[in-house]
């Protein structure tokens, strides 16, 4: 069965992809957090049978939507909402840091729940979300509670030895990188460089995400630090690749930025889509502010 997109506000005319695709019409919103984009569903009001396959449709920047992935937006009894998140190559993630911060504004921008202080059910547990509010009485801004980095290597997980995976040498494609792993409920790796225009980040990315010190794979984040407060990251996420930003992976640098002494605990990250401020503050929580923005509402609709 052939899957059409039609009736898309904010655009002038009709856009059409196409992809093999058999789940039935669904109302999707279309929102991202420093550039980094996903199709969001209301489950509240909407049925998705397989979000896996649907991740794989929407995504398509060519005969699609377009997104670095899916997310759900569900009912549950233990937070104001949940989120399920999908990876545009199908694959569920257990947390999304710019994706939190969408739904959060989805929720109250949409009346699921008119509440500045939120609470979201992710893969990793619940997190705290504070929300700011522009003149237009929409959300602008999200301060998250990313919750506790985890360091043992087991619980990140990585397969290397010692107590945290600090500085580990690590050969790639015959060049040697220091490494530092950190879980934020997803794994994550930084590979801190002098000169970050000189990473091949589609050749790089795919050699850290399947080197088979991770099990599960891993993001990853090539890190130049440009003073002890500033840095500029960019990132390969796993299944998704090259994206303009990624929440966890800017908390996880803020940790591996201390645990190596290359930063303070406060810092302001510069990622390809924009800037996010990140706190590894005095309790141990890692918290990340950045912007969320509704771009675009439509249906995705079947035809044969």
């Amino acid at each position: 069965m052939l899957a059409n997109l039609r009736q898309v506000k904010g655009f002038s005319g009709i856009m059409v992809g196409w992809t093999i695709f058999k789940e039935p019409h669904v109302r999707f919103t279309k929102m991202q957090g420093a550039g980094n984009d996903y199709v969001y569903v209301n489950c509240f009001e909407e049925k998705v049978a397989d979000p896996a396959a649907l991740a794989r449709a929407v995504s398509d920047r060519h005969f699609a939507i377009g997104s670095d992935g899916l997310i759900l937006i569900v009912p549950t009894e233990k937070a104001d909402a949940r989120m399920r998140m999908f990876n545009s190559d199908g694959s569920e993630s257990e947390m999304c840091g710019n994706g939190i911060r969408c739904v959060a504004k989805y929720v109250y921008d949409h009346g699921i729940a008119r509440k500045t202080d939120l609470q979201v059910e992710t893969g990793r547990g619940v997190l705290t979300l504070k929300l700011f509010l522009g003149s237009d009485g929409k959300v602008e801004r999200v301060r998250v509670d990313m919750g506790e980095p985890r360091l043992r290597p087991e619980e990140i997980p990585v397969t290397v030895e010692g107590d945290q995976a600090v500085n580990v040498r690590v050969d790639l494609d015959g060049d040697e990188y220091e490494m530092t792993c950190v879980s934020m409920g997803n794994p994550h790796a930084i590979v801190f460089v002098d000169d970050i225009s000189a990473v091949n980040l589609e050749r790089m990315g795919p050699l850290v995400e399947n080197h088979p010190w991770f099990p599960h794979r891993t993001n990853v984040h090539f890190v130049e630090v440009r003073s002890k407060n500033e840095v500029v990251s960019r990132t390969w996420e796993r299944g998704s690749g090259i994206t303009l930003a990624c929440g966890t992976g800017a908390s996880a640098v803020c940790v591996a930025g201390v645990l190596t002494g290359r930063t303070d605990r406060r810092i302001v990250a510069h990622l390809d889509g924009g800037d996010l401020e990140l706190e590894w503050a005095a309790d141990n929580h890692v918290l990340m502010t950045g912007p969320a923005v509704e771009v675009f509402s439509g249906d995705w609709n079947p035809t044969s």
